[in-house]
């Protein structure tokens, strides 16, 4: 089985590249973020002219996680147990889709950004992961992926130049050991070894062109999933401006094999 994950940054403006990327690796599951969009504004007949499944949780321009799948897609769920709210009023933002597909269980996941450590953002992003860590930790003995964007780079080499983010999230102390919580309770990060590299690159300044990007965006399974994983790789020419049709995200996909 192949899964996928890629924050597209607007599946309505990027279905084409969606569509594309679904062919050229023969991807049997891709989780995606920002999807910025409902269901009923989606152009998905292309997908499900191809055999594709697809399960979204959206608003109309913020956020939006969806899964698409060509081997199944059961027991969809929204948001996961003890999902914490945002905004005044506070509402369940869509971040979280989890559906099984085959025989495993995946969650598409946008972490909050955080926007700055001194913003009340950030302290909803700690929180939504505590929360989150807290429910995953029932699903360690299963075959299940948490894939998605994290917002978080947990090591130093995640970033291109730490020291221009010494006063931004991704890099922080609290943040870092969030992640690393998950790996603590047995979760294992499955690409690293097999895909190095960023996985986000800004438009601003020409950083995908200078290769100064963050490494955000993960496969992280429980022991028996992360057993079956025989690589992974990142498709950079998906971000590159020069290739494909129209404008890329500021995402690469991160694509994972299993036996």
């Amino acid at each position: 089985m192949r899964i996928a994950t890629w924050n597209v940054n607007s599946l309505r403006s990027r279905i084409d590249r969606v569509e594309a990327l679904l062919d050229r690796h023969e991807i049997d599951v891709l989780a995606l973020q920002e999807t910025k969009a409902r269901a009923d504004q989606l152009p998905l007949m292309g997908l499900e002219a191809r055999g594709y499944e697809v399960a979204v949780a959206g608003s109309n321009q913020w956020n939006g996680v969806a899964l698409i799948s060509r081997v199944g897609l059961d027991d969809v769920t929204v948001g996961f147990d003890g999902m914490p709210e945002y905004g005044d009023p506070s509402i369940a933002e869509a971040r979280a889709i989890g559906a099984t597909v085959g025989d495993i269980r995946v969650w598409s996941l946008y972490v909050p950004n955080g926007r700055k450590p001194d913003d009340p953002h950030y302290l909803y992003k700690i929180d939504w992961l505590a929360r989150l860590r807290a429910t995953a930790s029932g699903w360690v003995d299963t075959q299940t992926a948490l894939v998605g964007d994290w917002n978080i780079c947990p090591t130093d080499d995640d970033v291109f130049d730490v020291k221009q983010f010494a006063t931004s999230t991704h890099v922080t102390p609290p943040e870092r050991a969030a992640f690393q919580g998950f790996l603590d309770d047995g979760w294992v990060e499955t690409t690293r070894a097999h895909a190095p590299g960023y996985t986000y690159w800004d438009y601003y300044r020409q950083r995908f062109e200078r290769d100064r990007g963050l490494k955000i965006d993960f496969v992280v399974a429980t022991p028996a999933l992360a057993a079956r994983v025989t690589g992974a790789f990142i498709d950079r020419d998906e971000r590159d401006p020069a290739q494909g049709t129209g404008s890329p995200s500021d995402h690469a996909p991160v694509i994972v094999d299993l036996m």
